[in-house]
């Protein structure tokens, strides 16, 4: 997919102006022009055409971890959706949406985990990535570590523990932080980029939106960091874009970040 030459808008930030510059061919490479380089596409997918090249052990780990998901979801809420297709779709498609940003081997941390979502996914198309999971309901807890069993999970840890509680014991340490549904784009990144090394990234999974990619670009710069890239998608017949926020580390985060959690939701950065 990432041979593929995709036309796309280019849309350069420099100094708070917008400048576009259409239809130009995208090989994925970032091209670098004034201060920051936002890059914006769109592609369609669905499940079949992201795990068309998984082995039959992956593809049989997916089937799996949807009946714990079921399962689990009928003791407590985990998930809305429950129809098979719907969940292969809207969960398991759309976490493996970002896959390509993560490298091979490199220590992720995911906040508010949930179901497993985008976590669960991505460990089983790329299991050598290092996974810590945090989650401040403890049955979600348990319904994680059911899911790291079932599916002999190495180096997948689940921490129930409040997310901005966390970020303070364990700053600067992480390739990678990751969320997906969890909470608005200035929030998300007060709780998640204080724990990115320098030279780390956020790869972070909304709705798209005008509004969340101007408060995480500007969120990011106040914590040490520069939005990157913006990857737009849909997936096959849902309504509404998704995107992938992609935030790089490239200083030192402030001592003050992340305050406690009822000022990052009356203040946001």
């Amino acid at each position: 997919m990432d041979n593929l030459v995709i036309f796309v808008n280019y849309r350069f930030i420099h100094k708070g102006k917008h400048f576009y510059s259409k239809n130009l061919p995208f090989k994925g490479y970032c091209l670098s022009l004034f201060c920051r380089c936002v890059i914006i596409f769109s592609m369609n997918i669905d499940y079949c055409m992201l795990t068309n090249s998984f082995d039959e052990n992956k593809k049989n780990k997916f089937d799996v971890f949807y009946g714990l998901l079921t399962e689990t979801n009928k003791k407590f809420n985990l998930t809305a959706i429950t129809e098979k297709n719907d969940v292969y779709l809207k969960h398991f498609a759309d976490s493996l949406a970002g896959l390509k940003y993560f490298e091979s081997g490199k220590s992720v941390l995911e906040i508010g985990s949930g179901g497993g979502f985008p976590s669960v996914p991505l460990k089983i198309a790329d299991e050598s990535l290092d996974f810590t999971l945090v989650e401040s309901n403890a049955k979600k807890c348990g319904h994680l570590e059911q899911v790291k069993t079932a599916l002999n999970f190495d180096n997948f840890v689940t921490v129930n523990a409040r997310a901005e509680e966390f970020a303070r014991k364990n700053g600067e340490i992480f390739d990678y932080v990751t969320a997906r549904a969890v909470a608005p784009s200035a929030v998300l990144c007060e709780l998640t980029l204080p724990c990115l090394k320098i030279g780390g990234k956020g790869v972070f999974y909304k709705n798209y939106s005008e509004e969340e990619i101007n408060n995480a670009g500007r969120a990011a710069e106040k914590l040490g960091c520069r939005l990157l890239s913006v990857n737009k998608y849909a997936l096959n017949g849902v309504a509404g874009e998704r995107c992938v926020i992609i935030i790089e580390k490239i200083k030192q985060t402030s001592d003050v970040y992340p305050r406690a959690y009822n000022k990052i939701l009356k203040k946001p950065v």
